[in-house]
C-alpha cells in the first residue's frame, strides 16, 4: 500500500458518517465540512514532534492525559498543519472520521519496542501493531499496540497472543470496535459519576 493511500484509510468511515447540508457547512464550516467544535484547537504547527506532549499534553476527544498514556498516544498532522495529539488509536479514529476534509499529512504512534522512560513517536508506516491478545487496551477492549520493529511485535505477540498487522489492520480494527468501546467508556464513566455523587452526597 502506498504511503499517501495509508492515510486515506479513514474514509472508510464516510460512508457511516452522515454528510452535512449545504446550509450547514456554509453556517459553521468554512471552507470544509468539519463541525466548528471538532476542528482541532491549537495553532498551526509544523513541528508537531518537538516538545509534543508539552504542547499536546490531553486528548481532545476524552481529556485522559497523553503523557501517562504515552505507551497508546498518537498525533495526526493534518495538510493544513492542524494537529491532533491523542491519547490512542481509538481517539485517533475519531479525529480521522470527523475531518474528513482535511487530508492527514503525517500519522505517528508510539514504539513500544524502545526502552526510552516515554515511548518516542515513529511514523506509522513504519509501524507493527499486535491487535488484541492479553495486553491492556486504552479506551478499547481490544488493544493495538504499536511496535518500531516487526520482531519485537512478534515477541510481544508469542507472549501475549493476539494478530500482526499494520496501520491499516490496526484503525480497520479501531472503528470495527468503537461501537462496543464506546459503549464500554460510557458505561465506565456513569459508574465513576455515581461513585462520586456516593462520596460527596
Amino acid at each position: 500500500m502506498k504511503r499517501r493511500d495509508l492515510f486515506k484509510l479513514p474514509l472508510l468511515a464516510a460512508a457511516a458518517t452522515p454528510m452535512l447540508s449545504a446550509p450547514a457547512r456554509a453556517a459553521g464550516c468554512a471552507g470544509d465540512g468539519t463541525p466548528t467544535q471538532f476542528i482541532p484547537k491549537a495553532p498551526k504547527d509544523a513541528t508537531p514532534l518537538v516538545d509534543e506532549l508539552k504542547k499536546y499534553p490531553k486528548c481532545p476527544y476524552c481529556g485522559m492525559d497523553r503523557t501517562q498514556f504515552h505507551h497508546s498516544r498518537h498525533l495526526v498532522q493534518y495538510a493544513d498543519d492542524l494537529v491532533d495529539g491523542t491519547c490512542s488509536i481509538h481517539c485517533l479514529s475519531i479525529s480521522l472520521a470527523i475531518n474528513l476534509d482535511r487530508e492527514p499529512k503525517a500519522v505517528y504512534a508510539p514504539d513500544n519496542a524502545s526502552s526510552e522512560a516515554v515511548k518516542p513517536l515513529i511514523a506509522v508506516d513504519q509501524a507493527t501493531y499486535l491487535i488484541g491478545g492479553k495486553a491492556p487496551g486504552v479506551m478499547t477492549m481490544r488493544s493495538k499496540v504499536s511496535y518500531g520493529s516487526k520482531a519485537a511485535a512478534e515477541a510481544a505477540q508469542a507472549r501475549d497472543g493476539g494478530e500482526i498487522g499494520d496501520y491499516a489492520a490496526a484503525l480497520t480494527a479501531s472503528y470495527a470496535d468503537l461501537a462496543k468501546d464506546t459503549l464500554m467508556i460510557r458505561k465506565k464513566r456513569e459508574e465513576r459519576r455515581k461513585h462520586m455523587m456516593k462520596q460527596t452526597g
